[in-house]
Formats: structure tokens, sequence, C-alpha cells
């Protein structure tokens, strides 16, 4: 795979789809990797006319590593100590700038699943002259009344790093139970193969905690987002037990003539079985750039 020296970072992306064609960026979500936006998933969006452009962000995956900064003390981050924040979402949004900057594209649509999509709207934010158009998928505004989670969901996010493949695979699979689609279930063997995929292509959990701390550490991103005049679509699931489905609300009430596509039996993932509306709705909302 190739890699872009954005930021100061080199970042592992891949594309799909013709150069000729408009860009469409994908920003991944909290510990997760590039893969995590499945190769047909990339193919089925490159195959409406896009040239589709997966990435791992910084610290996690193929990307650089910032084992020089500190692994935040989360206790005392959630206590109010900031200075336990090696770096914010910001840096993540201008991470994605630098990206499109290397690849020499002026302009792309941006589509962000959970912490992707808090760093999608950031970009639109404080990047908004290279934003096409904007979809936050599963995400929330960084107003901590909305998009809560539930204990269980929370004790998935925060629970101790596995200290071996077998854990982390089973770590995967049994979080993926609590976080996931009820109405759009993996099988047990599915749920075990995606994160031995996982686990085998990086396994950094330092960086995955360094990721955590940045979304702690951020701000309220409402005022913000009534800024943004690009076309607008946010998705989310009416049973997501990590950012519950009042983040995406608000998302999309923050955004002036924002699209909001809320889907029953959806938890925190992207079951293949709803590809065919995540892709018809991106697609209409990217066509609805002037």
């Amino acid at each position: 795979m190739p890699r872009a020296n954005s930021n100061g970072l080199d970042l592992e992306y891949e594309t799909f789809g013709s150069a000729k064609d408009p860009a469409l960026v994908l920003v991944m979500g909290l510990g997760a990797q590039m893969i995590n936006w499945d190769n047909d998933f990339c193919g089925l969006l490159a195959g409406e006319g896009f040239r589709v452009i997966r990435f791992d962000n910084r610290d996690v995956g193929l990307s650089t590593y910032l084992d020089d900064l500190l692994v935040p003390n989360l206790t005392a981050l959630l206590g109010g100590d900031l200075s336990q924040a090696p770096y914010g979402l910001p840096d993540m949004a201008d991470d994605v700038a630098g990206l499109l900057d290397t690849l020499g594209i002026s302009q792309a649509h941006v589509v962000g699943a959970s912490m992707g999509g808090m760093i999608a709207q950031l970009f639109a934010i404080n990047h908004p002259a290279r934003l096409l158009s904007l979809c936050s998928i599963m995400s929330t505004t960084g107003d901590p009344t909305v998009g809560s989670a539930t204990p269980e969901a929370l004790g998935v996010l925060l629970r101790p790093a596995a200290t071996s493949r077998e854990q982390a695979i089973e770590q995967g699979a049994i979080g993926s139970v609590v976080i996931g689609s009820p109405g759009f279930p993996l099988s047990e063997e599915e749920r075990r193969a995606k994160a031995a995929a996982s686990y085998d292509r990086a396994f950094h959990p330092a960086g995955g905690a360094r990721q955590t701390a940045a979304i702690i550490s951020s701000h309220d991103r409402t005022e913000g987002l009534r800024t943004v005049s690009v076309p607008t679509l946010v998705i989310h699931g009416e049973a997501d037990p990590l950012v519950d489905q009042s983040g995406g609300k608000a998302t999309a009430a923050a955004v002036p003539d924002s699209e909001l596509v809320l889907i029953p039996g959806m938890g925190h993932d992207l079951p293949r079985p709803l590809w065919p509306t995540f892709v018809e709705s991106i697609v209409r909302n990217a066509r609805r750039t002037a």
C-alpha cells in the first residue's frame, strides 16, 4: 500500500476507482483500521463514479505511531486534566487535509464513521474550502448531553487492552455483539474473522488510548456545525448503544439543510445488508453539490 506524508506523519492509504473521478474520503473511527471500510463497500462507491480513498488514522493500523507521546491516564483526563491528551481531533482533521495535499486533491467529499464522523465534522468546520459534501455516520457533536453510551458499551470501549492474539480475537468478537446491530447480527465465525484480520494487520492499543483522549478532550462542535454550508447527510442507528441516536439527531439539527437517516436495528457498526442504503444515501447527498 502507498503512504502519504501528512502533518509530519506517514498515513497508509488505498484508493478505489478512477483518479479522474471526484474524490471521496472515508474516515474510520476509534482504534479502527481502514480495512473496516470493506473492500466491497469501497467498490460500490467507486462504481458510482467516485475516487474512493480510505486510510489509517494516525496511531493506528500501518500509519505512524506516536509512541514518543505519553499514554494518557484516562481517569485523570475524565477528571479534567486535559494535559493527558497528547493531540486532539482537530489535528486528525488536519491529517485529512494533508493527505489531500499529498494526493494533489483540492476538494473532496468526506464520509466519517464514529470518531471518523467527529473528524469529518471538524474538517468541514476548519477546512470548508476543501469540502464538497459531508456524511457523518453514528457520530455526535461533542455536546456531552447527547450521544451517550450505555454502561455495557462504555465497558467495551474502556476495557484493558488484550495481551495476546487469542484474547484480542475474543475481545473483538464479544465487543461486536455488545455494540453491533441487533437487527443485522454477524455469526460467531464472522465476528472472530474480523477481529483476527484486524489483529494480524496491526495491533497498537497505545494509539487507541491516545485517540480516546482526543475524543474526551474535544470541544462541543455545535456552533461550528452551524457554519457548514455543503450538502450534509447524517446516518445513525436507532439501536446504537455506543453513541445514542440523540448524537446523530443533534448533528443534523446543527447543520443547516442537512438530511437525517435513522435506521431501525442498526447499532454501532456498518452491517453488509445496509450497504445499499448507505451507498444510495451517500451518493444522493454528494450529487447535491452545486
